[in-house]
């Protein structure tokens, strides 16, 4: 795994925060839990799609399969 620089934590912790705002309102699939957090996944792949390789589009993916498992029920 590759250690994140102090610029990198720092992002990962603000979208991290801006992830935990999305709404929760409506399930579109059981396993994602809401449209918002799908929405936003979807971007950053097409996003990776376009400029592949870029480490802020690998920390967006990686914090939003955590937002996803944590809002997965127990």
């Amino acid at each position: 795994m590759i250690e994140d620089t102090p610029e990198e934590k720092d992002f990962r912790e603000r979208y991290a925060f801006e992830l935990r705002k999305k709404k929760v309102a409506s399930c579109v699939n059981p396993h994602f839990g809401c449209n918002e957090l799908l929405e936003e996944m979807e971007k950053v792949k097409h996003q990776g799609l376009i400029t592949p390789g870029r480490r802020g589009e690998q920390i967006k993916h990686e914090e939003i399969a955590k937002e996803i498992l944590r809002r997965l029920p127990r």
